[in-house]
């Protein structure tokens, strides 16, 4: 598996043109899911795991590699299956989410493949483990499932939503500067999506949200062309937006929006999971007015003080 993530540099000219690499593996069964290439440190033959008393149920050990101890989380577990079984059999792959990095147990992997987000749909409604996708896609006629890994980590070690008392004090007058606008929220997460409202509304926010970039692109030309004169922001404040999105992911959204006269004032934060290596680089080249890594809710309030103040 040792070259199985070669050519980062390759793989990041992929990004703002609407498309992803997937890294390919399987739980217990014939099933394909993916996880965006970018997520992902390494990926290695599963060692030795230490058990952790009193841990979660789904952290199946620790492993020490490279001088770091990093939990290792049973996927398969995670959403409702059974363990995976021979684990010295199996791998895990080392990932990075939410300013954290995690091992995520699974049964083997594959291979990596290019994808355009417009072929990644949003998974279809339903109960049992649906709840836990954020994405599907069909390749060589088979569905690949893409987990809502933020969702299956907040149930391990649920997130602080909160804004501390000294930050939510500095923020009292920005109801104030909204006015009757609101912020705009668009993430394919429905935990991420509900992080972000719970951190604002204690602030007098209102918020609309989507769950993708298409979904936000349509609904913002629609708000810009009913409700607003001149351009969005006499209605919207503030658009934040995940970068990992189904059909439309959320460089493309911004770039479009800049290229639309009514749209283009809207101040973009584009708010992620995604390692910030080579962020700065994107949100200059698409736009964007900020990053901030996911998830510091007095960062993001802080941020949407900042950008909704911003007159230019």
């Amino acid at each position: 598996m040792a070259g199985i993530l070669d050519s980062v540099n390759q793989r990041t000219q992929l990004v703002g043109q609407n498309r992803l690499e997937l890294l390919l593996f399987k739980l217990r069964g014939r099933q394909r899911f993916g996880i965006n290439v970018f997520k992902v440190r390494e990926v290695l033959q599963c060692p030795p795991l230490t058990n952790m008393p009193k841990s979660n149920a789904y952290i199946r050990g620790v492993a020490h590699i490279r001088g770091q101890t990093i939990s290792v989380i049973d996927l398969s577990m995670a959403v409702g299956g059974r363990p995976i079984e021979n684990i010295k059999d199996s791998f895990i792959i080392i990932a990075e989410y939410n300013r954290t990095v995690q091992g995520f147990l699974v049964g083997g992997v594959e291979r990596i493949v290019n994808m355009n987000w417009e072929k990644i749909m949003p998974p279809p409604s339903g109960a049992g483990r649906y709840s836990y996708l954020t994405a599907v896609t069909e390749i060589e006629d088979e569905l690949v499932e893409i987990l809502d890994v933020e969702k299956i980590l907040n149930e391990i070690c649920p997130v602080n939503t909160e804004v501390s008392a000294d930050v939510a004090a500095t923020q009292g007058d920005i109801q104030k500067d909204l006015g009757e606008r609101i912020i705009f929220i668009a993430d394919d997460s429905s935990v991420a999506r509900n992080q972000i409202k719970r951190a604002l509304e204690p602030l007098g926010i209102q918020t609309e949200l989507a769950k993708n970039g298409k979904e936000a692109l349509k609904r913002l030309k629609e708000i810009a062309e009913v409700d607003c004169v001149k351009d969005i922001t006499e209605r919207v404040g503030l658009l934040i937006s995940d970068v990992e999105m189904p059909e439309m992911d959320g460089y493309t959204l911004t770039a479009e929006i800049k290229a639309d006269p009514k749209l283009a004032p809207l101040h973009v934060i584009l708010h992620t999971s995604l390692s910030g290596v080579f962020n700065q680089a994107m949100i200059e080249k698409v736009g964007a007015d900020d990053f901030i890594a996911k998830f510091n809710p007095d960062e993001l309030a802080t941020a949407v003080k900042k950008w909704v103040n911003c007159e230019e």
